[in-house]
């Protein structure tokens, strides 16, 4: 282990070198990518150096415990197991940080939520989920940038597409997006019946130029007066516009923009992510498997997640979790469901790398 270990640390410090070449500096992409692995290897290699000293001090204990007596003795043996009790916790640390790292770490992440089934109370609960990860991404210090919202009547959302951008943010996103279910009493209930309805949220990691080449050919662009709410310049030009990639038969709009051509990056931006997961899907021949599990039909009786007003519960079906603080959840205290649901992915994760 101490070798593989030590080759893990060789291979660190020459990226650490490389970052600093002329050759690397002067190729964005190139240092976009040495940068992002440097990242993700600082944390296991810290650990490494952790286990690595506990282990020397380990054996330059028991050394010196062969011509030790007395008080020097007992100082020694107290030494050597600190250092035996540090490493077998590194171990275990090291084993999860060993993982094979997820290969859209660092990535920002685009979210599409949408009122699905349940009428106007599930667009109001859709404009929920906005908020609660508007909320969940200022606590944890990240930027969200709105590309597309399309309000609903009663002040919810029909369809809402934000970027979040920030350390972790694709970490602690990746695992939400799939139906969520609502059960309360909603507002335009005159009778007091607790009604079920959902949303669903799409999680994608964003894109970049070079992930993903878009044939100028293969697109059909086409532009539009943009409807809804919108000062002067948005609902009195054509600077609405539908991108259609035909090979796919993807279709992205954005309206929400005065110019059409930040209207056109927008869409452009969400094709290349909603086209890069594509591709990844049918790479690994389960493409409409993985879609389902996502956004399904939007159906009550799909979900990922129910957040109950009655019982103040919010349950994640996919580990059988629960906790009993809806409004906090709500409010952008997601780590705790968060955390249950990485400990279970990594935990599943072991488990396949023990059976090989």
């Amino acid at each position: 282990m101490i070798e593989r270990l030590a080759t893990i640390e060789a291979e660190f410090v020459a990226l650490e070198a490389s970052l600093a070449t002329p050759e690397v500096l002067g190729d964005p992409h190139r240092l976009r990518d040495l940068s992002r692995r440097y990242k993700q290897m600082t944390p296991l290699v810290e650990c490494i150096r952790r286990y690595r000293g506990a282990h020397d001090t380990s054996g330059a204990a028991r050394e010196l415990l062969e011509a030790a007596s007395g008080g020097e003795r007992t100082a020694l043996e107290a030494e050597m197991r600190g250092a035996e009790e540090a490493m077998v916790a590194l171990e275990a640390e090291l084993k999860v940080l060993l993982l094979p790292p997820d290969p859209h770490a660092g990535r920002s992440v685009i979210m599409e939520i949408r009122g699905a089934e349940g009428g106007e109370e599930a667009n109001l609960f859709a404009g929920e989920l906005v908020e609660m990860y508007r909320a969940y991404a200022a606590r944890h210090g990240w930027s969200v940038e709105t590309l597309a919202y399309d309000p609903s009547p009663m002040g919810g959302v029909n369809q809402a597409t934000l970027v979040v951008k920030g350390e972790g943010a694709w970490t602690h996103l990746r695992f939400e997006g799939g139906p969520h279910r609502v059960q309360r009493v909603p507002t335009t209930e005159s009778q007091g019946r607790i009604h079920t309805s959902s949303a669903t949220v799409t999680v994608m990691p964003e894109a970049e130029e070079v992930d993903v080449h878009i044939d100028d050919k293969d697109l059909q662009i086409d532009v539009f007066r943009a409807g809804g709410p919108g000062g002067q310049g948005v609902n009195t030009t054509d600077s609405a516009v539908r991108i259609t990639h035909k090979p796919s038969g993807l279709v992205v709009s954005m309206q929400d923009e005065r110019s059409q051509l930040q209207n056109r990056l927008r869409a452009m931006q969400v094709l290349r992510a909603r086209l890069m997961k594509l591709r990844q899907d049918e790479a690994e021949a389960k493409a409409s498997a993985e879609r389902r599990a996502q956004v399904g039909s939007g159906g009550r009786g799909e979900k990922i997640r129910t957040y109950n007003f009655k019982d103040n519960r919010v349950t994640d079906h996919r580990i059988g979790f629960t906790i009993h603080q809806l409004e906090d959840v709500l409010a952008g205290h997601l780590d705790p469901v968060v955390d249950a649901l990485t400990l279970e992915h990594q935990a599943e994760q072991l488990a396949r790398a023990g059976a090989q």
